[in-house]
């Protein structure tokens, strides 16, 4: 029985290609969501709300932990492989 990696390498490209597509729209909006906490964390920590900054520290690092999670599912590279072709009579 193999694992989700041998299952992974084995598919049709297109299905690969369509999960490399979901997991970077994932990790995008990880991104955004960790750059607005951010934003949020900056306005209230200088305002000397320090529990909202440390609130959204914690839910930033939830998101770190999600993203690092996801990069696993990333397919790897496909190795090209030429196709030999016949000797041209001009050769």
């Amino acid at each position: 029985m193999g694992d989700f990696r041998q299952a992974q390498n084995e598919a049709h490209p297109n299905k690969t290609n369509t999960l490399m597509v979901g997991i970077i729209f994932l990790l995008i909006g990880i991104l955004g969501i960790q750059i607005w906490l951010l934003y949020s964390a900056l306005n209230n920590a200088l305002d000397d709300n320090r529990g909202i900054a440390v609130a959204a520290f914690l839910g930033s690092s939830v998101l770190f932990v999600m993203a690092l999670w996801l990069l696993r599912y990333v397919p790897q590279a496909r190795k090209l492989t030429r196709k030999k072709t016949s000797q041209s009579k001009y050769e």
